[in-house]
């Protein structure tokens, strides 16, 4: 069983004790993000939340959404994995005005979400892997939006926090009850830190919060931060080689992105356009077999058919004519990139993420905004079909970006080339 499920389990099981004694806390009076009242800030920690969008993570019976939405008029949604505690949310306050609560992965729920204005978690960030959570946060914050969480610093058995981002066993507590085993990451604070900034945010301050009675042992971090203001990117630009459509036939072909430390491998088309490394599947040829042959014989690398891992299949129109284009990441190769004889691509270059040059062939910009969907390209829509996601042997050295790749790139759309 994963961290992931056993925490549903756990959280799950917890759920539904509470329901079966009837429990649902009262709507307090402020937010206490540790377990003691009026230890530390309180809803103030969000800012002005008057009329904004905030996202509750992991909000189970839902007293502390209703307080925002009662006393700072947010527009709060609740979001819990657990069914028994959505249900518990939903029994005691399903009908309150400002307040929606849902049912499901918070990672999932933000991929189709508009932005949020800002975001909280009581003690619930430990029990999600920051890994899954902080990217989806990161592209599901408006520019600016304050994220404020809390978490355990100190287990109740007094065990400090852990110097390393992996979950431990503690126990979630019930007066006469059995203890709940689950998982929890209790972090240091340098590591919430690095992760933050890792992610896309700027932490303001983090507050250690103590209980007011000297034998209690535990204590909780408060961590205020806030999605960090990108000054976005130029905009790349892609181009046909020409203005004529291509002749009409049935082909499929290929596309190799190549990238290291030194950047993304881009050529030089005799027409003018940037473009990664490819070319048509020979009759008989595995997709494999055409990345590494056509990457040989348009750069003179050479890698194994074992180092090529496929994206999925990329379909676009051009005229009457309908390209299919496989898309492919190379994780390892030997040799320099250099001019081959009789190849219309040359001049090959590394370049950085960054920085990629304006005139992309536009199935070359299809294809990278298809393996990653922030780089900042324009260029005609396709569509994108994705094979199983990636294993991270073959995300290691082509650095390919977030978990849930595979995922998200039924949104982008592409082909490579199809020459």
């Amino acid at each position: 069983m994963t961290p992931h499920s056993a925490n549903e389990h756990s959280w799950t099981l917890y759920g539904q004790r509470q329901l079966d004694h009837g429990y649902s806390p009262a709507v307090p009076d402020r937010i206490d993000w540790g377990f003691w009242s009026g230890v530390g800030p309180g809803a103030e920690a969000l800012g002005d939340i008057r009329g904004k969008r905030v996202l509750d993570i992991g909000s189970g019976p839902g007293h502390h959404a209703v307080h925002l939405a009662r006393a700072h008029e947010a527009l709060v949604d609740g979001i819990d994995l657990s069914p028994t505690q959505h249900q518990r949310a939903l029994r005691a306050h399903g009908s309150e005005p400002g307040v929606h609560f849902v049912c499901a992965d918070v990672v999932e729920h933000l991929r189709h979400a508009t932005p949020y204005d800002a975001a909280y978690g009581i003690r619930t960030f430990g029990c999600i892997d920051p890994h899954h959570l902080l990217p989806a946060l990161r592209h599901g914050l408006a520019d600016g939006a304050p994220l404020v969480f809390s978490a355990l610093h100190t287990g109740g058995d007094g065990q400090g926090p852990s110097n390393e981002v992996a979950p431990r066993q503690e126990f979630i507590r019930l007066r006469d009850e059995e203890p709940i085993p689950t998982l929890m990451r209790v972090l240091a604070p340098h590591l919430w830190r690095d992760l933050l900034t890792d992610h896309g945010f700027r932490v303001e301050t983090t507050e250690l919060l103590t209980a007011p009675d000297d034998d209690n042992p535990v204590i909780v971090q408060l961590i205020q931060a806030r999605r960090h203001r990108v000054a976005a990117p130029p905009r790349v630009t892609s181009r046909p080689r020409t203005d004529r459509p291509p002749t009409p036939h049935a082909a499929l072909g290929v596309g190799a992105i190549v990238f290291g430390e030194r950047g993304l491998l881009l050529g030089r088309h005799r027409l003018g356009t940037w473009e990664l490394p490819g070319g048509t599947v020979e009759p008989g040829e595995s997709l494999h077999d055409a990345v590494v042959r056509e990457l040989s014989e348009e750069s003179g690398l050479v890698a194994q058919t074992e180092s090529v891992a496929l994206l999925g299949t990329l379909v676009d129109h051009v005229a009457e004519v309908v390209r299919i284009t496989v898309g492919a990441v190379v994780t390892a190769w030997h040799g320099e990139p250099s001019d081959q004889p009789d190849e219309p691509v040359g001049d090959w270059r590394w370049w950085p993420l960054d920085a990629l040059p304006q005139g992309l062939f536009e199935c070359s910009a299809q294809i990278l905004t298809a393996w990653r969907p922030d780089l900042p390209i324009d260029h005609p829509p396709a569509r994108f079909t994705p094979y199983a996601r990636l294993s991270r042997r073959a995300g290691s050295e082509s650095d390919q970006g977030p978990p849930g790749l595979g995922q998200r790139l039924g949104s982008a759309s592409g082909p490579i080339a199809t020459r």
